[in-house]
């Protein structure tokens, strides 16, 4: 039974107090067709919303089965619809872009009903409504009178013992009213239905009772037809609906309305290619910041580059190489490490370069063409090199000193041009033949030489190697002799010793010939002891004890170093062994692009907001009909946010794969090949987690002021 005492219902507006319904009393029962009729403004629709629970009341008291509702929280008016009412509006209030199956089938989903249960009831009700050829059509294209009808059939989805009707038939012509009323007519038999109506010659027929308002009162209450009633208002049994049901509803709403969808998706699709970048960008300034940094005993200090050693300082061997080539991150390797720290002067009357050797492999050049003997070389540099460019003619295929004893002459055949070089750097590209003969000497430079010759030390020695010598034999200068018996050290005993941080080896030899400053093909100003190929190599050329290996991209770093210490090798990441100067500016940096991150997303979050606002106030009516149907705050907020997470998912993920097509050369798009080098899966992974915080933010304030007014202002306000 439902009983009204006294209720008065007030609007307040601009400073304006408006009565809607003052000091109405009234008995209502199940088994009654209520017919309530005045002229416009009367207060016929206010009683109506107050009696279904829409909307409040200030003064009095309403009963539901004996029990006062006055103290009612917005939540308890959410729990009373849901159990105890069921509305049908006269603009519909349907889901236009969806099937009729699909409206009634909301009713019960909103309301915990299972799929297996839902599916046979819903088909019952299109039955008895009459639109069963209509089931899988969208309500968008019915008429008006079919639309009422699947208003009318959803309203009996949830079985609730009240079914409340604004204007049923205001919008429909006489043969569809008559259709609907009588419809209603049959439900009242075993329900509470009250209809609301400014036609009452149409209705009267049908109602068991007729109430009359005028200026906010009740004028009448009138008994037309007896019938069998029930005080006892019998409640619904509602659930809370199923995580499952609510992702089929997003993902649903995420589709169903092309233009909505392709709007989301061009705002999801400007979110996260401003979130990457940005990112992108501050990564790879981040990176040209780090490259002009230093270290100094490495001069090739590329954030790329990482230095491995054997964890028992062992030489690395076939096997090592392979098991490093495995990691698919890795670009190449350099076996012998202490050529990525070499730099060469090369020079004639005309030109003077400064570089490093280039340790890749080339396959073509942009000016002449690449070594095909063992003397000649390629330059490597600026297309904005004055020599490279204006003097090219005066370098191809002519000759250079190099400031390096191993080699002394290359001639030049070729040049490739780096846009991303410096103008006045340059780097070498030797044949295998000079990077053997390089590689050959650098031990020794990297090691302390020294010998003991008739119980004298000597340090700081310089050998050289004389092809003409035996295994075993040695050359010195003649100034030894000075030290030696009989001012003579031929046929004397010499121990060579060599010491540098990865071994020691010392090697016994004989004095077989001294020189001067007279002898051919040997150096008068320097005090060189020269052996033989053989015997150089086992003092100095025992084998890499320490390579290096350069990354396809920076991003790869961290995974890199996990898989190479999971290989036992002990690392050093050149990233890390900068000056500190340097690291205080990329620390500084870095607390830069945090910031510039944080103001991004919360500008972002503002400007997002507000469009998504216009975009969804179409919406409004959407979310306010899962609250007439029983939707709770949390549930509406919940189905939002699943729709927006969903967007923004497919959004995103379609951006990644067009990236990872550009990074495979399908799709040419520079830019995003550019800075996605700089751009590591964990920063993709941090972007969409930003994607999905400004989804939930934006869906839970939107949901808010969706539930900020009642349901009936909601729908006004549309």
């Amino acid at each position: 039974m439902l009983k009204l005492k006294d209720v008065s219902k007030y609007y307040y507006q601009d400073g304006v107090v408006a009565k809607g319904i003052t000091k109405v009393s009234l008995e209502l029962f199940i088994g009654e067709f209520v017919v309530i009729t005045g002229e416009s403004g009367s207060g016929k629709s206010t009683l109506l919303n107050v009696l279904s629970g829409l909307d409040t009341y200030e003064d009095g008291e309403m009963y539901i089965n004996g029990k006062e509702t006055s103290h009612y929280t917005e939540e308890d008016y959410q729990n009373y619809r849901r159990r105890y009412v069921s509305n049908i509006f006269q603009n519909f209030n349907l889901v236009n872009s969806y099937t009729v199956y699909e409206n009634i089938e909301l009713a019960m989903l909103m309301n915990g009903k299972n799929r297996s249960e839902v599916k046979r009831k819903v088909d019952e009700l299109i039955n008895k409504v009459g639109l069963k050829k209509y089931r899988n059509t969208k309500t968008s294209k019915l008429s008006g009178g079919q639309k009422q009808r699947v208003a009318i059939a959803r309203a009996l989805a949830n079985n609730t013992p009240i079914i409340v009707a604004d204007e049923p038939t205001g919008s429909l012509d006489s043969e569809a009213s008559k259709g609907i009323l009588k419809l209603l007519k049959e439900i009242s038999e075993n329900k509470l239905v009250i209809v609301v109506t400014h036609n009452k010659k149409e209705i009267e027929e049908y109602a068991t009772r007729l109430i009359r308002m005028h200026d906010g009162k009740l004028l009448e209450n009138k008994v037309i037809n007896k019938v069998n009633l029930d005080s006892e208002v019998v409640e619904n049994d509602v659930k809370e609906i199923t995580n499952i049901s609510k992702f089929k509803l997003s993902l649903k709403n995420a589709f169903n309305i092309p233009v909505k969808f392709v709007l989301m998706f061009v705002i999801f699709l400007l979110i996260s290619l401003t979130l990457i970048t940005n990112y992108g960008s501050l990564k790879m300034a981040e990176f040209e910041e780090s490259e002009t940094a230093y270290n100094q005993y490495f001069l090739n200090s590329s954030d790329k580059r990482i230095v491995l050693t054997k964890n028992d300082k062992s030489i690395f061997n076939d096997n090592d190489y392979n098991n490093i080539k495995k990691i698919d991150t890795i670009d190449y390797i350099v076996k012998n490490d202490l050529l990525n720290d070499l730099e060469l002067n090369v020079y004639n009357d005309y030109v003077y370069m400064y570089g490093k050797v280039y340790l890749k492999k080339i396959d073509k050049v942009d000016v002449g063409r690449l070594p095909s003997n063992d003397n000649e070389i390629v330059l490597i540099g600026s297309k904005d090199s004055y020599y490279l460019t204006n003097m090219k003619d005066n370098i191809i295929d002519k000759f250079f000193t190099v400031s390096d004893e191993a080699i002394e002459h290359v001639k030049v055949v070729g040049i490739v041009y780096n846009e991303n070089m410096i103008d006045g750097n340059y780097e070498y590209y030797l044949s295998d033949i000079l990077l053997d003969k390089i590689s050959n000497s650098l031990y020794e430079r990297y090691s302390k030489t020294s010998f003991v010759l008739d119980n004298n030390y000597y340090t700081d020695v310089f050998m050289r190697i004389d092809d003409t010598l035996k295994d075993g034999e040695v050359i010195v200068k003649d100034t030894l002799n000075n030290i030696c018996e009989n001012n003579s050290c031929l046929n004397k005993d010499i121990k060579i010793n060599v010491n540098n941080i990865y071994f020691t080896e010392e090697l016994n030899l004989k004095i077989t010939k001294t020189y001067n400053k007279n002898s051919n093909n040997y150096d008068e100003y320097t005090d060189y002891v020269y052996v033989s190929q053989n015997d150089y190599n086992k003092l100095y050329n025992k084998g890499n004890y320490q390579m290096s290996v350069f990354l396809r991209e920076v991003k790869d770093l961290e995974i890199t170093l996990k898989s190479l210490h999971d290989l036992g090798y002990n690392t050093l990441a050149l990233r890390d062994a900068k000056v500190d100067e340097v690291k205080e500016l990329l620390q500084i940096f870095k607390i830069f692009k945090l910031v510039i991150t944080i103001i991004l997303i919360i500008t972002l979050f503002f400007i997002t907001y507000f469009i998504i606002k216009i975009i969804y106030k179409s919406r409004n009516s959407y979310y306010t009909t899962l609250r007439s149907l029983g939707g709770t705050k949390k549930n509406s907020i919940s189905i939002l946010r699943n729709e927006l997470v969903i967007l923004a998912t497919f959004t995103y993920t379609l951006l990644l794969i067009t990236i990872i097509l550009v990074n495979k050369n399908i799709i040419n798009i520079e830019y995003f090949k550019e800075i996605s080098k700089y751009i590591s899966n964990t920063d993709y992974l941090i972007v969409y987690l930003i994607l999905l915080l400004l989804s939930i933010l934006i869906s839970n304030r939107y949901g808010r002021k969706i539930f900020k007014d009642s349901i009936i202002k909601t729908y006004g306000d549309r």
